[in-house]
């Protein structure tokens, strides 16, 4: 069992003074945890990999190709592979949990 705490994992991403920090990778998914200051941009690009985004804590609206929607604590998106999306209007601190499947780089 590999055990992980939020409170742990934004200290680690924090002190490497890096948007994302992935935690875990496995043979067949990985997971991380990508954070954006309100009023930050959001630069990614499309992955080779499907995804699910869990939000932590803020508020923000992301675009998965077409379709925008607001999205808060609690909230789940799913991006399939390399549908263009991104994170906008963030309006409080965002913290997502990421998980990719299969696993990224």
């Amino acid at each position: 069992m590999k055990a992980f705490r939020l409170d742990q994992l934004e200290a680690e991403r924090a002190a490497n003074q890096g948007a994302y920090l992935r935690f875990l990778r496995e043979r067949t998914m990985s997971a991380g945890l990508y954070a954006l200051d309100a009023g930050a941009q959001d630069a990614q690009g499309p992955h080779e990999q499907d995804e699910i985004y869990l939000v932590v804590s803020g508020r923000a609206s992301i675009t998965v190709g077409e379709e925008t929607t607001q999205v808060g604590r609690g909230s789940v998106v799913f991006v399939p592979a390399r549908m263009p999306h991104r994170f906008h209007h963030i309006t409080e601190d965002l913290r997502v949990m990421v998980i990719f499947s299969p696993p990224e780089g």
